[in-house]
């Protein structure tokens, strides 16, 4: 007379039969924020809300490598590895700001074989506002 074993959970504050990660997500906006410094990508539903997310910094890069093309599609990645796996076959892109990795980001979803509807540059531009920084030295 052996008991069954009780099934445990990985992790500590899981609901049983929690449609959380069951949900279906066929069409979604991913925003790609690429600044000198740092590439976040985020992945939201149409209505906005935040599915998944990853950053350079996430990925495992450190100082200066956040902000090379590799990170940003190691970001990209490790953003859209979940979803793919959810379904999500369609997808908007909006890119915003003036890093390097913007194209690398867009390759990485591309290679994801998710389809776009579209790609929309989202950088802010100032109609003469206040004075900039000074440029950038290389």
């Amino acid at each position: 007379m052996t008991k069954p074993i009780a099934k445990i959970s990985l992790r500590k504050n899981a609901r049983i039969g929690s449609n959380k990660n069951e949900r279906r997500i066929p069409k979604g906006v991913i925003h790609v924020q690429a600044s000198f410094n740092n590439t976040i990508v985020t992945i939201t539903d149409v209505r906005g809300r935040v599915v998944s997310w990853a950053s350079a910094g996430t990925s495992g890069f450190r100082g200066t490598r956040k902000g090379t093309p590799y990170a940003a599609q190691a970001a990209t990645f490790n953003a859209i590895r979940t979803l793919v796996d959810q379904g999500m076959q369609r997808a908007e892109v909006m890119i915003k700001g003036p890093g390097l990795g913007r194209d690398a980001a867009l390759r990485a979803i591309r290679r994801n074989g998710i389809l776009l509807s579209f790609v929309r540059d989202v950088t802010p531009m100032p109609h003469n506002g206040c004075r900039p920084p000074k440029k950038r030295r290389v």
